[in-house]
């Protein structure tokens, strides 16, 4: 699981749009941080179009994520293993 904060007065809010059913949006992109000081694992960053990226123009850091363990202990394969191969494995 991952969790994360947002400073909401960081947003650029001249970049919501409104969707189909009426509901505002905001585009972001989450940026891996490995090795982050504080443990986060991404950082939450304001979309910018492609033109703007190209450009240089780099979107407002909004906030940072974390990756939690789960309590299986890292999230690994916990399905059983199947009775018969499958057909395609002989």
């Amino acid at each position: 699981m991952m969790v994360g904060k947002i400073d909401v007065t960081k947003i650029d809010k001249a970049r919501l749009f409104q969707g189909k059913n009426g509901a505002r949006y905001l585009d972001v992109a989450l940026i891996e941080t490995p090795n982050n000081q504080y443990g986060d694992s991404h950082m939450i960053v304001q979309s910018v179009s492609k033109e703007e990226r190209e450009a240089g123009v780099k979107g407002a850091i909004l906030g940072n994520i974390k990756t939690l363990e789960t309590r299986g202990g890292g999230g690994g394969d916990n399905r059983a293993p199947l009775a018969d191969p499958a057909p395609w494995d002989n």
